[in-house]
């Protein structure tokens, strides 16, 4: 598909002559002769370059100030300013505001035609390389052969296929986002937009606008994620970090199925899945008022809940293998071999779960040599080790008594760390490590541990 050019300029016969010059060199063509003009055609579908005249109307505006609104709405578009009043300050200016080119009137076709065909090179590497991360986030896979996990995998078959709203549970770094992305992939919408709103990282002013979007007195737009996402899939994350007043505004989105933008006047139907997730206790957040149990109730048509890798580590040697060759994959190397037998990997915590191994995997792909597996063993025990020194006599005592025997050992150990983590806390240890709070209180009565509760 040819690539498309914004030519923007007062003067009819400059806009006729760059236009020509393209069509006939291949390009789609778009023209504005003024502000207001260019305005509207940005705002109906940002072009992938745009050439700008700076002095457009007999007003204030100028292509200067369309640069930075361009660069608002995608910092990556190559913006070529043309001049016939040029000067060396106006050129220095434009560059700084993020121009691609400066080109002074009269100006040579050629080198104008070759300003054009280096910007579109520039946008499409720039896209590739979006498009192949993308692919890459995709190309991971939920790994493991645990019965959780396989109930999981059950799940997002069985789901995944229809527009019902998801709600994912688990700690950070046990791979909300990897499943949200396997239900996208799998459903009817995987040829429209996943767009990500991750409510942890925002501003508390800024959560409506990011969501809803806002038009400017200038006439431009910021397209909120739920425009964004219209007729793909909307992932919330954390969405237990959002402000009760937003999440008022999101639920009359789920029931009404239409919004405004900040400052707008226009409804905009909404066609999208929405997807949620939280690593914190929502029925505690709901409990102190934290969360709207409406709009959970709402969200929560179907629960996913992720374990934590300390609960699931049986599916630790099926990580490592998959990481080992995934990061091989991506640095064009060889793979380094890891002994799944190292008993610190299964007596750690994992408290980053399986983000947290995978950067140890990666951590071992560099600093390994030659996949010496003593020198892996050595990476592995000083990594963990740092955080978790209390456990080494553990470790040690476990190697030498009965599979059945090592268990009880690792589970009392582990439990006191994490019980000594949460100040005695019952209800926030057993939160963490993924228990009912009746279920903790038995296990702690069965391996003898008292007065942490």
């Amino acid at each position: 598909m040819p690539s498309e050019i914004l030519i923007i300029d007062d003067n009819s016969d400059i806009r006729f002559l760059i236009s020509d010059l393209l069509k006939d060199d291949g390009y789609e063509v778009r023209t504005a002769a003024n502000f207001s003009q260019a305005l509207s055609e940005i705002n109906k579908k940002l072009p992938d370059v745009a050439i700008i005249d700076v002095k457009l109307d007999k007003g204030d505006r100028d292509g200067i100030e369309l640069l930075t609104v361009i660069k608002k709405l995608d910092k990556n578009l190559p913006v070529i300013i043309i001049s016939g009043h040029a000067n060396i300050q106006m050129a220095v200016d434009s560059l700084k505001k993020g121009a691609f080119e400066f080109v002074q009137k009269p100006f040579d076709k050629n080198r104008l035609l070759n300003f054009v065909t280096r910007a579109v090179e520039n946008i499409n590497l720039k896209r590739e390389n979006q498009k192949l991360n993308t692919q890459l986030f995709y190309s991971y896979d939920l790994i493991g052969e645990s019965e959780e996990i396989k109930k999981i995998k059950n799940l997002i078959d069985k789901v995944g296929k229809t527009d019902s709203r998801v709600f994912i549970f688990g700690p950070a770094g046990s791979g909300k986002e990897l499943v949200a992305r396997k239900l996208h992939k799998i459903s009817q919408r995987s040829n429209k937009p996943f767009v990500i709103v991750n409510g942890a990282l925002l501003e508390p002013e800024r959560y409506e606008l990011e969501l809803f979007g806002s038009e400017n007195s200038d006439g431009t737009i910021n397209y909120g994620s739920f425009e964004k996402a219209q007729g793909g899939t909307l992932l919330i994350d954390e969405i237990s970090e959002i402000p009760l007043e937003t999440q008022a505004k999101i639920l009359r989105v789920l029931i009404d199925q239409k919004f405004k933008r900040i400052n707008g006047i226009s409804e905009i139907k909404v066609n999208l899945r929405i997807i949620s997730t939280t690593s914190k206790n929502i029925r505690e957040e709901i409990e102190k008022g934290n969360f709207r149990e409406d709009l959970y109730h709402r969200l929560n048509v179907v629960p996913v809940n992720i374990p934590p890798l300390s609960e699931r580590t049986e599916d630790i040697p099926y990580l490592i293998k998959y990481f080992s060759e995934k990061i091989s994959e991506i640095n064009k190397s060889n793979k380094v071999e890891i002994n799944p037998e190292n008993q610190l990997l299964y007596s750690y915590s994992w408290p980053g779960n399986v983000r947290e191994l995978r950067n140890l995997v990666e951590r071992i792909s560099i600093l390994s040599l030659s996949g010496n597996i003593s020198n892996t063993n050595k990476i592995i025990n000083d990594s963990l080790s740092e955080t978790q020194n209390e456990n080494v006599q553990t470790i040690n005592e476990s190697t030498s008594v009965p599979l059945k025997k090592a268990r009880e050992i690792f589970e009392k150990n582990y439990l006191i760390s994490q019980l000594k983590k949460n100040n005695g806390n019952i209800s926030k240890t057993a939160d963490f490590i993924g228990m009912e709070r009746s279920a903790l209180h038995r296990k702690l009565k069965i391996l003898g541990i008292k007065g942490m509760n």
